[in-house]
């Protein structure tokens, strides 16, 4: 029996995100069987890809655009991370590094909550963000792709300062869209779900943190989950296309 060949490939080698994604597109594109069609970075034999960018969009839009030219594969990534009121939006995009190594989750929350130490809980607002974005590899430069009706063009989002693909010289039509989750950090870890900062936001409304809630019941809410759902008719219509 020939093997089964991956189409879509979720430029990241973080294990956790691969889970969410998987499960998040299980069911909702025919004919992909989310276990073996879809793979990391890592499966895809594609580097880690440098967030060079100054915004969440321009992360992902790169790690997309650079693993779909690595692998000839439609290809998703997201960027996201924790926004703390009180520092101004930090961590920002420096959530996955805060403490200086990267993908430490232990050390950049202790460092987090350091650093939180005497702000009173009425000002303990957070929120985490996400941008997702899907490119297809080896198009024409600033091409559109999309579905049948809704936005027009899956090329940049200028809301947060990125520019169109013919500014980058790119090969590949793209899209990108944001989900945020906003909440309350806690003043120590709770729960042993999720990753990240999961175990230190309470999301707005509940009275659990994000690693207390149920894979399902997290993806119902969180930011990952509302760009994966906005960006899913840009998904199908980019594996029709390649």
């Amino acid at each position: 029996m020939a093997a089964v060949k991956p189409r879509l490939v979720l430029a990241t080698h973080n294990k956790g995100k691969l889970r969410e994604f998987r499960e998040l597109l299980r069911g909702q594109i025919p004919g992909l069987d989310v276990d073996t069609q879809v793979i990391d970075a890592a499966a895809a034999g594609a580097p880690d890809v440098a967030e060079t960018g100054v915004t969440f969009a321009e992360n992902s839009l790169l790690k997309a655009r650079t693993v779909a030219a690595a692998t000839g594969l439609v290809a998703v990534a997201d960027d996201s991370g924790l926004a703390v009121d009180v520092l101004g939006g930090a961590p920002g995009i420096f959530s996955a590094r805060w403490s200086g190594r990267h993908g430490d989750d232990d050390a950049n929350t202790a460092l987090l909550l350091a650093q939180l130490a005497d702000i009173d809980d009425a000002h303990r607002a957070a929120r985490f963000v996400c941008a997702a974005a899907v490119a297809v590899p080896g198009t024409v430069s600033g091409t559109a792709f999309g579905p049948a009706a809704g936005p027009a063009s899956g090329t940049a989002a200028g809301a947060d300062g990125v520019a169109a693909p013919a500014a980058f010289g790119l090969r590949a039509a793209e899209h990108v869209e944001h989900g945020e989750l906003p909440g309350v950090l806690l003043r120590a870890p709770r729960g042993d779900g999720g990753f990240g900062y999961d175990p230190i936001l309470v999301p707005d409304g509940l009275c659990v943190s994000c690693a207390e809630l149920a894979p399902d019941d997290k993806n119902a809410i969180s930011h990952r989950g509302q760009a994966f759902r906005k960006l899913l008719p840009y998904i199908i219509a980019a594996l029709e296309r390649n």
